[in-house]
This record gives C-alpha cells, sequence and structure tokens, in this order.
C-alpha cells in the first residue's frame, strides 16, 4: 500500500462531516429553512432551567433510533465558516445513509468540490474517494456505534450524522445540560414536531422531533457559543424505514486502476 495520507482528501468534507445529530458535537448550525414553521418563544422563567420532560423526549426518540435495525436516512447539510474578519460564509454538503444494524453501513457526503463513500460490512472499513480513485480499508468488527468512536479517536474522521449511533448509550450523555426546554410545536417539511432547545458548555442546539409514536430526528440546529461569531449546523433528515438496498451495498469494491492509500492514526498525522 501507498503510505500516503488522505487528510487532504478530507479537508473539504472536515466542516460538514462534523455537523453531528447529538449534543457532544460542538460544531455550528444554519437558521431554519424556510418549510419549518417558527415555534411561539418560550417563557423567559423557563430558559435557564433544566426541563425533565425536554430530556426525557431526546431519551424516547434516542430508545427509538436504537431500535430501528435496517433503514435509509438522507441529510441536508449546513455549516458556517468564520473568517478573520467575522465574516461568515455558509456551505452545504448532501448526505445519504444505509443502516443494517448492529454493524453494517454505507455513507456517501457529497460537497460541490468532492465526494466521499465510506462502507463497513461488519469486518472492514473503507473509505473511497471516487474523484482521486483512492480508497483506504482497515479490519475492523464492532458496532456501527463503535465503528463511529474509533474513526473519530482514532483516524480524525467524522461521519456526518454520527451521533445517530451514539444517543441512548454512555456515549451520548445528557447529564451535563445547564438548559433544557419544550419550544412548542413546528413543522420541518410536511411533518409536525415538537421543538426542543438546550444548552450545554459552549453550545447550544435544537431539535425538532416528529411527533406520535415514531419519534425520530427531524432537523438540527447547533450553534458554537465558543465563538463571538456563534456560527452554526444545521442538519434536516428524510427517513425511508422500508428500504430496499441490497446486502452487498456495504460491501466495498475497488473500481479499475484503484489507488489503495493508509489510513494514517491522528498521532502519526
Amino acid at each position: 500500500m501507498t503510505p500516503m495520507k488522505f487528510s487532504a482528501l478530507l479537508s473539504t468534507v472536515v466542516l460538514l462531516g462534523a455537523c453531528s445529530t447529538s449534543p457532544p458535537s460542538t460544531t455550528a448550525s444554519t437558521s431554519p429553512s424556510d418549510s419549518t414553521t417558527a415555534a411561539p418563544a418560550a417563557p423567559a422563567a423557563q430558559q435557564n432551567a433544566v426541563d425533565p420532560a425536554a430530556v426525557q423526549a431526546v431519551k424516547a426518540m434516542s430508545a427509538n433510533l436504537q431500535s430501528l435495525r435496517r433503514y435509509t436516512v438522507s441529510l441536508d447539510l449546513t455549516g458556517e465558516r468564520v473568517l478573520s474578519d467575522g465574516q461568515k460564509l455558509m456551505h452545504s454538503a448532501e448526505a445519504d445513509l444505509q443502516v443494517a444494524q448492529p454493524n453494517r453501513i454505507r455513507v456517501q457526503t457529497i460537497t460541490p468540490a468532492t465526494q466521499r463513500v465510506m462502507y463497513y460490512d461488519g469486518k472492514k472499513v473503507t473509505l473511497q474517494f471516487p474523484d482521486a480513485n483512492y480508497y483506504s480499508s482497515v479490519d475492523f468488527t464492532g458496532t456501527v456505534g463503535e465503528l463511529v468512536g474509533r474513526l473519530r479517536t482514532n483516524y480524525g474522521v467524522e461521519l456526518p450524522a454520527a451521533d445517530l449511533f451514539l444517543l441512548g448509550t454512555p456515549a451520548a450523555p445528557l447529564d451535563n445540560l445547564t438548559s433544557a426546554m419544550n419550544a412548542g410545536q413546528a413543522l420541518v417539511g410536511d411533518t409536525l414536531c415538537d421543538q426542543y432547545a438546550f444548552r450545554q458548555s459552549g453550545i447550544d442546539w435544537q431539535i425538532w422531533i416528529s411527533t406520535g409514536a415514531n419519534p425520530l430526528p427531524q432537523k438540527l440546529v447547533v450553534t458554537n457559543l465558543g465563538d463571538d461569531a456563534r456560527p452554526q449546523s444545521t442538519t434536516t433528515f428524510h427517513w425511508d424505514l422500508k428500504p430496499t438496498f441490497a446486502d452487498s451495498s456495504f460491501t466495498f469494491v475497488p473500481r479499475a486502476g484503484a489507488k489503495s492509500i493508509d489510513m494514517v492514526p491522528v498521532k502519526n498525522q
């Protein structure tokens, strides 16, 4: 294998790849889309309190997410980058996830400049960069949630909506909130949602959860409080709980002429 780092190939998707779907993320988010109706403002008295019902709503959504066995979810991602003079630039990307729990996933991320595809079949994880015809593979066995943590910690690779697979587990605790409230109801597209707003060290985050017996995240907005410009990131979710993908979707097959490169651990980069 050619000992070549792939971090440079990731540079155009790092900002949007870090747009996460759970509280641990510190990436920012965009303002609500035109298809989302605004919820009424919460009373001032509630804004600094942790409402147990709001926390429980996220836990119930998390439990539902963890119960899903096979699904696809498409993501619309936007993120703000702050320039040295404080001006903010908004970038966008799309991602498509095919998931067969507990240990198979395919993720395609597309930006205007490049695309990246990740395959995991329960035995090997491969990052493919189709535009450059490079790929990098490492052996791995474990759940999708464990894979998310390994890629993030060992290789600095952040998957879009990665925390979908951590919510409801010890890796994504909700005990460090300083504020949690129900902000009312809103429409995300044509889906009626309960809107919740949370604050913890360094970030504010809002989540829109579909009402009814099958609560799923429909939209997530995260604001980075560590930057005076308060950059934001937004993730909008489009769910299909009756997917038709084949099991072969999770197995990587190199294209003709594809070059294999080493996946270099963070400490060696």
